[in-house]
Formats: C-alpha cells, sequence, structure tokens
C-alpha cells in the first residue's frame, strides 16, 4: 500500500523548513509539515515576551543560502525573525505544504508496507515513506513543581505563553530563572513593575553584547553585494568558533581562552553592578561554557534599580500573595513570571513516541542505551527515519549551522539511495557505535568533562551526566564530514 506522502515532517520551525527546502531539492515535493501550533516559525512564533531577540548575531542565524540583508540591527529582535520565517516559507512554496494545529502523538514503523504511521491527537492517521522530525532543542516548556503554586491567587505567566496585552505597570512581580530568557526579560519588567524580585538558582555567564543598529546604507550594500553579507558572517562565525569550539570543546588544550571569556564576564559584572553583595552572588561558580552563556548589556545594570532585588535562597513554597524561601522570608507578589526554560532530556528526545522496526521505542532506546544519534541524525533499528533535534547534532552556537549540515547529510545519503534505486535506509550498528565512541572521546577534552561543572546545573547534560546534546567539531569540519560519511555506513533496501 502506497504511502499519502514522500514524508512526513514533524515541525514548522527554521529545521522543518530547511528539512522541507531539501527534501524539494531532492525531489521528494510531495511532503507534509505538521505543526501543532497555529503558525510556522516554532520558537520565533511560540515566544514573543518583551525584549526577545536573538543572541547570536542575525547574519549567522540565517540560512546562508537565504541571507536577509535587511536586519535592523546586529542582534535583530524576535519579531523580524518571525518575518524571516515567513518570507522563507512563502519563497520556498513551504506553508501550502504545512498543516497547523496537527498535535502529533506519535509515529510507528510499518513493517510490511515499508512507511511510516503518524498518529494525530485528532485521531487521524498520516503514512508517509520517511519520517524527519524537527520539534526543536527547546519546545518542551518546563515548570518545576513549586508546592503551593495551584494556591497563587494572582497572575502566573510562562514566558512562552506571553499575553502582549498583559500590563506590567504598577505590579509586584517575581520572575522565577535566570537564564537566556531572563536575561532578556528582566530589564523590560524592571521598566514597569513597581517592585520586581529575580530568583535565582544558578547564575549565568554573560558577556557585553556588541549589539548597534545596521545603517541603511550597509543594508542596502548587503543587498546589492551579497559577497559583504557573507564576508560579515564568516567574520562573526569565526568568533564564535574561537569562543564555543576551541573555548568549550578545547577546553583542557585552551584553558586560557576559557579563563579570558571568564575574566571578560567577571569585568563586564564588576563594572555594571555597584553592590558588591550582588556582584558575589551573580557570580558563577562553574567554568564558562559549562550552561550556556548570553550577551546582554543591561541585565547586570537592572540590579542597581532601588525597586529590583535579586533571590539567591531557595524557593521552599508559594502561597496566594507571595512566595516563601527556604529561610522563611516571604516575598509578597502579585504576578509570577515563569522563565524556567524547557525540559529537554525527560520529554524532548524524543518530543513524541517514536516506534522503529522490532517495535523498538526510540525514548526507551536512548535511556537504557544512552542517548546517541548517528551524525547527530540517525538511529539503528529506525528506517527511514531522521531526527533533526538529536543527541550530539547541535553545532556551533547558531543553529542554523547544524540546519544546514543535517540538509547536505539528507542530500548525500538520499542521492545514494536513489542511486541504488531503493526506498529505504537504515544506518549500521557499527557505523553508529564508531561515531559515538568518536564523539565521546573527543568531549573528553571539553569543559563539560575537564572543567568544573558540578553547580551549573545546566540543561547540556542529561540524567545520565553526559553532555549529549553538542557536537564536538568545528562548523567546517561537520559540514565536511555531512557529505563525505562513508555511504557504506547505510544499509540500503529492505534488509535480508
Amino acid at each position: 500500500m502506497a504511502p499519502q506522502y514522500d514524508a512526513v515532517v514533524v515541525g514548522a520551525g527554521f529545521g522543518g523548513m530547511g528539512a522541507g527546502i531539501e527534501l524539494d531539492r531532492l525531489g521528494l515535493s510531495n511532503y507534509v509539515i505538521l505543526e501543532r501550533e497555529n503558525d510556522l516559525g516554532g520558537t520565533w512564533h511560540v515566544n514573543h515576551y518583551p525584549g526577545l531577540a536573538v543572541d547570536i548575531a542575525s547574519v549567522t542565524y540565517s540560512y546562508s543560502f537565504e541571507p536577509n540583508p535587511y536586519w535592523s540591527r546586529l542582534f535583530a529582535p524576535g519579531k523580524e525573525l518571525k518575518k524571516y520565517a515567513e518570507h522563507v516559507a512563502d519563497k520556498y512554496g513551504l506553508r501550502r505544504r504545512m498543516r497547523f494545529g496537527a498535535v502529533v502523538d506519535g509515529a510507528r514503523w510499518d513493517e510490511e508496507n515499508q512507511h511510516w504511521v503518524v498518529s494525530l491527537a485528532s485521531g487521524e492517521t498520516v503514512t508517509g515513506r520517511y519520517l524527519l522530525t524537527a520539534t526543536g532543542f527547546l519546545s518542551q516548556p518546563y515548570t518545576p513543581p513549586f508546592p503551593g503554586i495551584e494556591s497563587f491567587a494572582g497572575k502566573i505567566i510562562h514566558t512562552t505563553a506571553w499575553e502582549d496585552d498583559f500590563d506590567l505597570t504598577g505590579r509586584r512581580a517575581a520572575i522565577i530563572g535566570t537564564g537566556a530568557t531572563a536575561v532578556q526579560l528582566v530589564p523590560e519588567v524592571a521598566k514597569k513593575a513597581a517592585a520586581l524580585t529575580v530568583f535565582q538558582r544558578t547564575p549565568i555567564w554573560v558577556v557585553p553584547k556588541v549589539d548597534a543598529p545596521i545603517p541603511a546604507p550597509v543594508q542596502k550594500l548587503f543587498a546589492r553585494v551579497p559577497a559583504t553579507q557573507k564576508a560579515a558572517r564568516l567574520v562573526n562565525t569565526s568568533m564564535l568558533e574561537a569562543l564555543m569550539v576551541v573555548g568549550v570543546l578545547h577546553f583542557k588544550q585552551a584553558k586560557a581562552m576559557n579563563k579570558g571569556a571568564g575574566l571578560l564576564a567577571k569585568a563586564h559584572l564588576r563594572a555594571q553592578v555597584r553592590d558588591k553583595r550582588t556582584r558575589e552572588q551573580l557570580t558563577p561558580h562553574y567554568d564558562f561554557g559549562c550552561k550556556r552563556p548570553t550577551f546582554s548589556n543591561h541585565y547586570f545594570k537592572t540590579f542597581n534599580q532601588p525597586h529590583v532585588r535579586l533571590e539567591t535562597s531557595s524557593i521552599d513554597h508559594v502561597e496566594a500573595d507571595g512566595i516563601i524561601t527556604a529561610d522563611g522570608h516571604k516575598t509578597e507578589i502579585d504576578t509570577l513570571i515563569l522563565a524556567t526554560g524547557f525540559n529537554l532530556w525527560d520529554v524532548n528526545f524524543p518530543a513524541v513516541e517514536i516506534i522503529g522496526r522490532d517495535g523498538a521505542n526510540l525514548g526507551k532506546f536512548w535511556r537504557d542505551n544512552r542517548f546517541q544519534a548517528y551524525e547527530g541524525i540517525t538511529v539503528p533499528k529506525f528506517p527511514n527515519f531522521l531526527s533533526l533535534n538529536s543527541p550530539y547534532s547541535y553545532s556551533g552556537l547558531s543553529y542554523f549551522t547544524t540546519i544546514e549540515a543535517q540538509m547536505k547529510h539528507m542530500g548525500r545519503l538520499f542521492g545514494e539511495l536513489f542511486r541504488r534505486g531503493e526506498t529505504t535506509f537504515e544506518v549500521t550498528e557499527a557505523a553508529n557505535a564508531r561515531f559515538l565512541d568518536t564523539v565521546t572521546d573527543k568531549l573528553g577534552a571539553s569543559v563539560f568533562y575537564g572543567g568544573d561543572c558540578a553547580t551549573a546545573r545546566s540543561y547540556y547534560f542529561n540524567q545520565h551526566g553526559e553532555a549529549a546534546l553538542l557536537r564536538p567539531n568545528s562548523t567546517v569540519s561537520t559540514h565536511r564530514q555531512a557529505v563525505s560519511f562513508p555511504l557504506d555506513d547505510y544499509v540500503y533496501g529492505v534488509p535480508a
């Protein structure tokens, strides 16, 4: 029985759109993109809290083959990323393949018919020869189970469900969390709230943000001479590589660079925060890079304001009108803002139930046998399946580095599949084991294993204590491997 589609893509963010563009290039144009939200854009559709912006320069945080010469700033605001996503979808004809409000419950490999059966929450099933999951790394919001939170009588709002018409003016607000989202949000809330308490469990490394408007003449130059924007992208990518690949992934060989980044962040903190005690509380006690660092020129300064308070005692429970910390102190509030991040390892890998060959359950396989994926994209016992957000796949600091490398991997894999006249592929156990051994060995030199990450509480680490998210390669190396991996690392056609 022929499937309905050549391919089913789950997720209409930048990863899913990249997959769609590559499928079209491969001639697999009969595909559907299933999206649980009511519009495209992924992170940049769901998130629209005050202060939202990219934390990677816009020339790098975009497809290299589809540059946008009209970014308003070096670090564009979230609305521009959403607009860029819409532009890409329209230009590449992706929107007509998208189904919004399509919540995927799970997918299973149909051995008899050699295709995937995808189940939707509506009760409908969709079939496709190939399955590509592009559900993102940060797509499952997390709210810690604070005792008593259900009794809170005021307003509770999660950053992923921000209400644009909600007025913070005069509010007594609390923000729980000090990750990258909070770093952007805290200064904006402080502008309106009468009182703001920031509850910090783990301080974050923050370095200066070299941000500025991009003048109209420069935008015109980028539009007329695309090579100039490519040069800007190359420079920015190289700087990110120095920070991430050398200082973080090659920590043992480049401790001086890592320590230098930490000293820069500490100097930035000292220059911006007047109170010594507050500076001490905002200083991380783990090595730079154990937790994703971020950029801001305003976050630290906010704590100089008299109506803003930093609270580092752990939360004991929530009451109707406030938060009680372990030391017994009560902070009276009427607005509770949750910037508590995302759950990667418990519910995001994978984000939906995936059942492969011989009944193999992907989530159970990863948890019982370590998190793993060959080249960060395929898994043994899961034929015709591409996991576009998976263990050891994230390369560099810009998500687009990962997306485009995976598009190249798809191109090489499907090219060989078609050359052989086959319709099914599956990565071999041996190739997968070799890749896992390689990345594990390389990560031994990283800050995650060679540095002090004990107090980081970083989402880079899974429940087994492994930093199984980042791929320990430079951008150049990752892209080179995507177009040169051994073709015999896959079995093509139905196994005998």
